[in-house]
């Protein structure tokens, strides 16, 4: 299953909207998404695996919201930086400096 990320980016906007949540201040959202990522710490942390996958949407949530706010797609702009990590090369964990 192929899951359109640009409209998923819509409906989290429109979900905004409709709770008079913030759609403008990208700033608030990166820490409001910090939050998000602690909570999934803490959730992993804990080993509740039924809260990892809630705090997992939520931060799928706030990161969709976030490049709708921005005007990007996070569906191609993960596609093109998987394909430039396919072509990166690592030892142990640590990438290698190149010039291409």
């Amino acid at each position: 299953m192929i899951i359109d990320t640009k409209q998923l980016q819509k409906a989290v906007i429109e979900n905004k909207k409709k709770h008079n949540f913030n759609t403008t201040d990208v700033k608030f959202e990166l820490l409001l998404l910090y939050g998000e990522v602690n909570e999934l710490f803490q959730a992993w942390l804990k080993e509740d695996q039924e809260n990892i996958n809630e705090e997992l949407a939520d931060v799928a949530i706030f990161l969709l919201g976030i490049s709708e706010m921005l005007g990007s797609d996070l569906g191609e702009d993960i596609v093109k930086k998987m394909k430039i990590n396919a072509k990166r090369k690592y030892v142990h964990g640590k990438k290698i400096i190149s010039d291409d």
